[in-house]
């Protein structure tokens, strides 16, 4: 009888474990962050998604980027390599416009390889919790050493923060 419980047990501890494989353990890569980072110094955003190395991919793998275009048109699309040492992978959009709080934008990852075959797609979303309203149209500084912007800080003292107002609503 002992010997057939000790069995029993053994078969149930052994299915439990076996629920508790990873779910994403064929995938190369999977998303760690995501966030949009706004520059008020160059009156920039950007959106970053960085994902964690979680597999092997071929050494001549690349990632291909889109993003959603808060302003409206045609997406942003990036396309990155991936090298063989990297843990992570960070992918940074082109600077966006019209960024809107708490709107979730669109985000297709593909990661490639060499011969173009697809190995992995992601589809996400990234959601700020700032408004583009934040940001000055104009950069604040120029040139490598944070310059004033003679745009913005004008010669009499005034000061233009001027916000961008060709957003769509």
């Amino acid at each position: 009888m002992t010997k057939g419980r000790n069995m029993l047990s053994l078969v149930l501890v052994l299915l439990v474990l076996s629920g508790c494989q990873r779910e994403d353990a064929e995938k190369p890569l999977v998303v760690s962050g995501k966030v949009f980072i706004f520059n008020y110094r160059v009156a920039q955003a950007t959106a970053v998604i960085t994902l964690a190395r979680n597999g092997t991919l071929p050494d001549d793998s690349y990632v291909e980027t889109t993003f959603e275009n808060p302003a409206g048109g045609a997406p942003h699309v990036t396309k990155s390599r991936i090298f063989p040492f990297w843990k992570k992978v960070t992918l940074e959009s082109p600077p966006m416009r019209c960024v809107r709080k708490d709107h979730p934008y669109a985000v297709s990852i593909r990661i490639v390889d060499g011969g173009g075959r697809q190995l992995q797609a992601i589809d996400t979303t990234v959601v700020s919790s700032l408004d583009q309203s934040i940001l000055p149209t104009k950069p604040l500084v120029i040139g490598p050493v944070y310059t004033k912007n003679p745009e913005v800080f004008k010669v009499d003292g005034s000061v233009d923060y001027a916000q961008d107002t060709a957003c769509p609503k």
